[in-house]
């Protein structure tokens, strides 16, 4: 373990923020900035690699299967985070999944050394109900995390599709990924601090992951989230706003619209647009996969 630790990138020390305990605060921001400046050039690197994992979550969404993030600490957290958000952005409720090392009182309290019983791993993939046709996606920063490998390891026997993120070069966890997403953002500013630039470079790669898979699925047209859950007054003003917006009619009628669609911006819009029934504009959709400009018989 102790020789593990001093080979990873990831653990290694910032020359740049060396003395950041004795500079001014200014100074401390600016050293932090020009870190997290980094972060986002190091993912773009990665990009063709992201696009290979969102091919895997497609396939398994058009199957009927789901995607589970699997992480420990900040990396499990942020799983949890982005999974969460996207049934109230999507309205999608059962495609993406997160598991986290040391279950839900870990999401709010610190249990870190959950990371390291890697033997509760394929118990919290059973209970999530893992099969072949879903693709489960390991997080972690050092690409070592025992509970994150045994994950991995345990979907690819059943025959999931693997996914790894990472923030180090040829991470173990490669090893039983069919995609490995290096994001190599170097030592932290305080460091082994990896809730910091590692972890802002995961939540991007998740960020892409999830948003561009369910743009895909037909949750998007244009950029609007045709599908967002309306919860309160406020967002119900985006979703009339956003129906106003898409098809030039105006408040009232896009009020209207919204409601008698059974407040789904996405089928508002096709009727706005059409002038036909909902019933006529699910089927439709239904035909278009989902997605609204096909549906249309816009763009490609």
């Amino acid at each position: 373990m102790k020789e593990e630790l001093e080979h990873l990138i990831t653990e290694g020390i910032n020359e740049k923020s060396k003395y950041i305990d004795r500079v001014p605060i200014a100074e401390k921001l600016r050293i932090i900035n020009e870190e997290d400046k980094k972060i986002a050039y190091a993912v773009e690197k990665e990009i063709p690699r992201i696009e290979n994992a969102i091919l895997l979550t497609l396939s398994s969404l058009k199957k009927g299967g789901k995607v589970l993030y699997v992480g420990a600490g900040t990396s499990g957290r942020l799983g949890v985070v982005d999974a969460s958000e996207i049934y109230p952005t999507f309205g999608e409720k059962k495609s993406f999944k997160a598991i986290m090392a040391g279950g839900e009182k870990a999401f709010l309290t610190p249990i870190e050394d959950a990371e390291d019983k890697e033997e509760f791993a394929a118990e919290e993939l059973k209970k999530a109900g893992l099969n072949a046709i879903d693709t489960v996606i390991g997080i972690t920063a050092s690409g070592r995390t025992p509970f994150v490998l045994s994950a991995l390891r345990e979907a690819k026997n059943i025959g999931a599709s693997t996914v790894a993120i990472s923030n180090v070069p040829n991470p173990k966890v490669a090893m039983f990924a069919d995609v490995s997403i290096e994001v190599v953002t170097g030592p932290e500013v305080l460091t082994g601090s990896t809730r910091m630039k590692a972890g802002t470079a995961q939540k991007m790669v998740l960020n892409m992951i999830s948003t561009v898979t369910m743009i895909e699925m037909g949750r998007v047209y244009k950029n609007f989230m045709t599908d967002l859950v309306v919860t309160n007054r406020k967002l119900a003003e985006r979703a009339i706003k956003m129906i106003q917006i898409a098809t030039g009619i105006d408040y009232e009628r896009a009020k209207e619209l919204f409601e008698v669609s059974g407040r789904s911006p996405r089928i508002a819009i096709y009727m706005a647009i059409t002038g036909s029934t909902k019933d006529k504009a699910k089927r439709k959709l239904e035909k278009a996969g989902g997605k609204l400009y096909k549906a249309l018989g816009e763009g490609q």
